[in-house]
């Protein structure tokens, strides 16, 4: 392990006090706790949006919180849900009378902990909380049929969900308009990736798994979930057209439909390989006859310092379109 890190058992302490030390503009903790990250900005009678999960996928999940966002983020250790007492502090701190919404990936641990602290807060507090639940992970089960539940991973498509939603809320809509907003956004984005190399949990000190040198594997999760396939190393455009066309036939989009693409680094690809990326796909994109209406480009969800990229593609209509493209500003993303 080679990592500018101090002790392990800090790594994720001494990352949030980095945090809180360069962006005080934007956030501060709640309830004596580090954990408990939440907006600096509050603002009354909105309805608050509240996050969380495990460390290690920097920006996600706290780095989205700000103005136009969310609200709060309840830190995790690395690869790990926080407890259900940190959410719960955050949702008190937040809520302002019109309610809490929870938006989380679909992980067992943070499904459970998410509910905990939700009856805790109507039971204690009187506070009405609403969830929804991001699985826009292509690559990790067979497309969702009407009425049945979404057994997908949540991954880089959150960001999505997260900036309509907080919109959504910035323009004080009420808790059921901006939960709709928010599942409306889950229903219209995918998401693939691959991956090229593992990451090393800090206090493992190992890599989470095993991949050859000449190796790369499709559909791979953020924690080194199993993805479809694993081959030699093909070049870019290759697999660029691979994920573009699982995503594209999974919607399935409409010719001439707008989207926002988002090409994301996984913790350690170069933004030169990124825009190769970006290149085939938006050949992809004018082949199909859809419209970009967006580019995101960069790291916005990450797992450590892997290798490879994602790429989430959402099918936009001019609803969808106002909340994304209202403005932002948070320690990690900034739209004018």
């Amino acid at each position: 392990m080679k990592k500018l890190i101090n002790k392990p058992e800090n790594y994720v302490k001494e990352m949030l006090e980095g945090l809180y030390i360069a962006h005080p503009d934007l956030i501060t903790y709640t309830d004596n706790d580090i954990h408990c990250l939440v907006t600096a900005n509050k603002k009354e009678g909105k309805v608050g949006i509240a996050t969380g999960g495990g460390s290690g996928h920097l920006p996600l999940f706290l780095g989205y919180v700000g103005k136009g966002m969310l609200d709060a983020c309840s830190v995790g250790d690395v690869f790990q849900s926080p407890s259900a007492e940190q959410m719960h502090a955050c949702t008190k701190y937040i809520d302002s009378g019109a309610g809490v919404l929870y938006i989380y990936g679909n992980y067992n641990g943070d499904i459970f902990n998410f509910d905990m602290a939700a009856e805790q807060a109507d039971f204690e507090d009187n506070i009405k909380v609403e969830s929804v639940v991001a699985g826009d992970d292509v690559a990790s089960a067979a497309p969702v049929e009407k009425g049945a539940k979404n057994t997908r991973r949540g991954v880089a498509g959150i960001v999505f969900v997260y900036k309509c939603a907080g919109a959504a809320a910035d323009a004080m809509l009420s808790l059921s308009e901006v939960k709709r907003i928010a599942e409306k956004a889950c229903a219209n984005v995918r998401t693939m990736g691959v991956a090229l190399t593992p990451c090393i949990v800090p206090r493992v000190g190992k890599p989470g798994f095993s991949i050859g040198e000449d190796e790369m594997e499709i559909g791979m999760g953020i924690h080194g979930e199993t993805g479809i396939r694993r081959s030699k190393l093909e070049q870019a455009d290759k697999v660029t057209e691979e994920m573009v066309t699982k995503i594209i036939n999974d919607i399935p989009f409409q010719k001439r439909d707008e989207v926002a693409v988002m090409v994301n680094g996984l913790g350690a690809t170069p933004l030169d390989e990124q825009y190769i990326i970006v290149r085939k796909v938006d050949e992809l994109m004018k082949k199909n006859e859809l419209k970009v209406h967006r580019y995101y480009v960069g790291e916005y969800v990450t797992s450590l310092e892997m290798a490879g990229v994602s790429i989430s593609i959402m099918k936009l209509d001019d609803e969808l379109k106002k909340y994304l493209d209202a403005p932002a500003q948070t320690p990690f993303f900034t739209q004018i």
